[in-house]
Parts: structure tokens; C-alpha cells; sequence
């Protein structure tokens, strides 16, 4: 890693930054697939987890944070032990913060397919190709009626209609996308399909960052 991405977290203190805009929106529509979903245990996953700032705080407050088994896999050590204090601090038991790469399909193959993908900063740190490449190995992550929340700067050039498009291919439904006027770049999408088995040894993507 080149970028400090403990200090990369800062950010989040202020509250007009776009970070900061950008996780009350991702934390508004967790809440909203939590409320939604049917009865049961529920999984969720993190890739490039940081320090668990949008799953956790929700989780800790919800009816549901029972219900759920989250993995978060994170590479900076410092920033997993804040996510796993977070979670401590909760009492979120059934939250496990790993400390490894999120590229790699094997942090995931035993807890998916996930009713809850979270893919926040990870769009805008990858090349395109990669991006194509999340969306497609997203059907392995993702349950049937389960949620992908992704992010994606709204710059020029504006990829997010495209990965929209890409989501469609691998069947998924778009539930909430984020205008270019919002500034921000959420996108939520809702799998219909049928999983595919998650390849174990796999590279999903490689973090530019």
C-alpha cells in the first residue's frame, strides 16, 4: 500500500465532506435492506472493510443485529482493530474482522453467498477491468434476494451507468443509484439470480491505492 488508508479515514470526521455524505447514505440503505429482509440468520461480508464505520453503527442500534454473521476483511491491521473494537464495544458478537487481502476470494468462500455484499471504496481504487470483474464474481458473493452496496465517484469520466449495466448482465436489479447531482456515488442492487459457486484461490481485483 502507498496510501496511508488509516489517515484516508479522517475524512469521515467532517461533516460536509463527501466521505462523510457518502456514509450516511450507505448506512441509510444497510438500514433499509435490514428492515426488508425476510426472518432468519442473515450473512453479510465487507471487501476493503476499513474500519467498519458503515455496517457496524447500523448493526449496533438494529432489531436484527442478532440475526446477522459479518465478516469484514480488511488489509491495514490498524484500521481492522478499530472496526474490531467497534464491534467489541457493541457487543456485536457475530461480527469477525479479518486482517487480510479482500481481493482474494478465499477470505469469503465459507460465508457466502451473503445476504449483505458491501463493496464501499472499492470502485474507485481498482481499474476498470477489475470493476467489471467485481461485479461478475458479485453473483458468487451474493444470495438470491440478497443486496450488493457499492460506491463510485460521479466524475468525469462517470462509469456508474456502465456498471449499472454490468449488474443487469449478471442479474441484479438496481434498488437505489445516487444522481450525478448527489456527488456522492452510492448504488445499491438487489441479486434475482441463481449464485454461482465462488472459486477459491481467486484474485478478484488489485487495489491501486
Amino acid at each position: 500500500m502507498t496510501r496511508d488508508w488509516y489517515a484516508w479515514h479522517e475524512d469521515y470526521e467532517d461533516p460536509g465532506s463527501a466521505l462523510s455524505r457518502r456514509l450516511a447514505e450507505v448506512r441509510m440503505r444497510i438500514r433499509a435492506a435490514l428492515d426488508a429482509a425476510a426472518p432468519g440468520p442473515l450473512r453479510a461480508v465487507s471487501v476493503c472493510a476499513g474500519q467498519g464505520r458503515d455496517l457496524i453503527p447500523v448493526l449496533a442500534v438494529h432489531p436484527r443485529r442478532d440475526d446477522v454473521t459479518a465478516r469484514l476483511v480488511e488489509l491495514d491491521p490498524r484500521n481492522a482493530e478499530v472496526a474490531r473494537s467497534a464491534a467489541r464495544a457493541a457487543g456485536l458478537s457475530s461480527v469477525e474482522v479479518v486482517v487480510g487481502d479482500a481481493a482474494r476470494t478465499d477470505a469469503y468462500v465459507d460465508l457466502v453467498p451473503a445476504d449483505l455484499v458491501l463493496v464501499c471504496g472499492v470502485f474507485g481504487n481498482v481499474g476498470e477491468a477489475d470493476v467489471r470483474a467485481i461485479v461478475r464474481h458479485c453473483a458468487a458473493l451474493c444470495a438470491t434476494g440478497g443486496s450488493v452496496f457499492w460506491t463510485r465517484h460521479r466524475r468525469s469520466p462517470d462509469l456508474v451507468p456502465t456498471i449499472c449495466d454490468w449488474f443487469a448482465e449478471e442479474g441484479f436489479r438496481p434498488v437505489a443509484v445516487s444522481s450525478p447531482a448527489d456527488g456522492v456515488g452510492v448504488g445499491v442492487h438487489r441479486f434475482e439470480g441463481r449464485p454461482r459457486p465462488l472459486p477459491a484461490g481467486v484474485t478478484m481485483f488489485e487495489f491501486l491505492g
